[in-house]
């Protein structure tokens, strides 16, 4: 059963979700915001409570920062034309509605394919399913996102569970040298170039020290040598240098081949210097590498996929609960001492705190027998009045934000309260520029609309007699109040006519916050606390005593003495 809200009460309630979703990390999480809609269904009430008090306690802090860290997880379902299925002529169609790679029936056809799979034992042996035909579709998308699993393995670990993205993570490990290889496959060119001007240097520095450490006399032996045609001893010089150099070449040619794991035969042992690998063969050697990586990663993806498959249910579960960890610990912050009201007849806490206003003096206040305060008897209908800019409003506001926080099913800020699950809540904000017969009428048919019909209603007033004659306004709104009262509907009405409306309404109470005077720089002191079934003492006569002391001269005169026509008559 939802909560009825009049249009200034539906604003109360989207300022409250638009604080708890600014606090939420994850796109997704939002539409859990719309399970806590207002109600007044107690069952479905009692039902949010009990899920609240127990999971808001497990949610960490910790976890919004490694909530931040999870991404979604799709498997994608694309063509891949690195393969082809060769399959019988009955199995085609299926095969086809597969619709992940080419198909053929033809052997003759598939020539070519870096993957041939096959149903008819021919090439890679396949059943005709997407973990069979194309397993890296769903390998890779986890592989892509580990740091999503690792932050899926703390959030576990906070929460007191163990995540399945332990054992994924764990499984995922012996596709980290394919994907290695893939790497350095990326970076080819480079990788090769680099190997290139390092070999490039050492053969220089060796030819550069064995220029040197010919002496003058071993250089004239060399040139007799030359000169006698003795050309075994000449080689024999040159030969161990070039010895040295295919080493090089050689080792350069092993680092190589160990990296991209496959052979490498790339330089020249012909014109060993400068060194220059043709780009022809860079790209047959990319051509090898990207082929046999390949299958490689076919063949480790459908080996990992096989041990990891029973996971992926649960891991779904785990990224969707993501977003309710992530509405929890919004919640956890938005209402951090907060309590969970009680049920009861009316509305009332003990210190509640304003939520839109920073550093507020806490209130107490209650109507209905939702609390037993000094000064109060149960009242349904409560006039309060007193010193203006004393928080008449703002403690109205207050009332609809516990009213509504309780019946989303969340804690109130307060330190403790009660509220009765209601039917409908009216709050009636005072439009400071609507002035007037139209506004006045607007007002009137609200007001009326609010006391039709039945149920349990609280309906929040603020100063309707600023749109209409105060003579006028105090017949109205009595026998608005008596309708209310006849019809057990809590009402709070701000008001400055409290004391001719007491006269006129026996049952109502009338609070009163109070200014109890200037301080020493002539600024209003106002105790925000209504005192209970007391008229509040009006601002201007502190206005006239601050406009007094603070003037000089013929002005001064003037306003002291209008403050004795004040002390004369006594208090408003």
């Amino acid at each position: 059963m939802t909560l009825k809200l009049n249009p200034e009460a539906r604003e109360v309630y989207r300022a409250i979700r638009e604080e708890i979703r600014k606090r939420l990390v994850l796109e997704g999480s939002s539409p859990l915001l719309d399970k806590f809609e207002p109600t007044g269904d107690v069952g479905e009430l009692l039902r949010r409570r009990n899920y609240l008090r127990e999971h808001l306690p497990t949610i960490s802090p910790e976890i919004g920062e490694y909530l931040s860290r999870v991404r979604p997880i799709r498997f994608r379902r694309d063509y891949l034309h690195d393969r082809v299925l060769l399959v019988d002529g009955e199995e085609l169609e299926a095969a086809e509605k597969l619709a992940l790679c080419d198909v053929s029936t033809n052997p003759e056809e598939v020539e070519g394919y870096p993957l041939v799979l096959s149903t008819v034992g021919y090439g890679f042996d396949v059943e005709l399913s997407p973990a069979e035909v194309a397993p890296e579709l769903y390998i890779m998308p986890l592989w892509e996102n580990r740091e999503t699993l690792r932050a899926l393995a703390i959030i576990g670990k906070l929460t007191g569970r163990e995540s399945v993205a332990v054992r994924i993570l764990r499984e995922l490990e012996p596709l980290r040298e394919v994907m290695e290889k893939r790497a350095a496959l990326d970076g080819l060119e480079e990788l090769v170039a680099e190997k290139e001007r390092e070999l490039n240097e050492k053969i220089s520095e060796k030819l550069e020290r064995f220029s040197l450490t010919l002496s003058g006399k071993e250089l004239l032996e060399f040139l007799n040598e030359l000169k006698e045609g003795n050309y075994e001893a000449i080689f024999s010089h040159f030969g161990r240098m070039e010895d040295e150099i295919l080493n090089l070449i050689n080792r350069a040619e092993d680092e190589l081949s160990e990296r991209l794991g496959l052979s490498v035969e790339l330089f020249s042992r012909e014109e060993i210097y400068p060194l220059a690998v043709p780009p022809e063969r860079v790209e047959a050697l990319r051509a090898e590498l990207e082929r046999q990586l390949k299958v490689e990663l076919y063949m480790r993806s459908r080996e990992i996929l096989e041990r990891v498959r029973n996971y992926i249910p649960a891991l779904r579960k785990e990224l969707s609960r993501v977003h309710e960890l992530d509405f929890l610990l919004a919640v956890r912050r938005f209402t951090e001492g907060f309590v969970f009201p009680e049920f009861g007849e009316g509305v009332g806490f003990v210190n509640g705190r304003h939520l839109f206003i920073g550093n507020p003096q806490p209130v107490s206040y209650t109507v209905g027998r939702a609390l037993e305060l000094e000064g109060t008897a149960g009242e349904r209908v409560v006039i309060l009045t007193g010193a203006n800019s004393g928080g008449k409003t703002s403690l109205l506001e207050l009332i609809t934000q516990v009213s509504v926080l309780a019946h989303m099913g969340l804690p109130v800020p307060a330190e403790k309260a009660v509220v009765e699950p209601l039917d409908e809540i009216f709050f009636f904000r005072r439009k400071r520029s609507a002035y007037g017969a139209g506004a006045f009428e607007t007002a009137l048919r609200s007001f009326v609309r609010a006391l039709k019909g039945e149920g349990r209603k609280l309906i929040l007033i603020d100063e309707f007699e600023a749109i209409t004659e105060p003579g006028a306004a105090v017949k109205i709104i009595g026998e608005l109040l008596k309708v209310a009262h006849e019809k057990g509907f809590y009402v709070v009405i701000v008001s400055h006519l409290g004391e001719d409306l007491k006269k006129e309404l026996p049952f109502a109470r009338v609070d009163g916050v109070e200014a109890k005077g200037l301080d020493e720089k002539l600024n209003l002191i106002v105790d925000r606390q209504p005192k209970f079934g007391r008229l509040g003492r009006s601002t201007p006569e502190l206005i006239v005593e601050r406009l007094a002391r603070k003037k000089r001269g013929k002005e001064r005169e003037i306003f002291e003495r209008v403050l004795g026509a004040f002390r004369d008559s006594g208090p408003d």
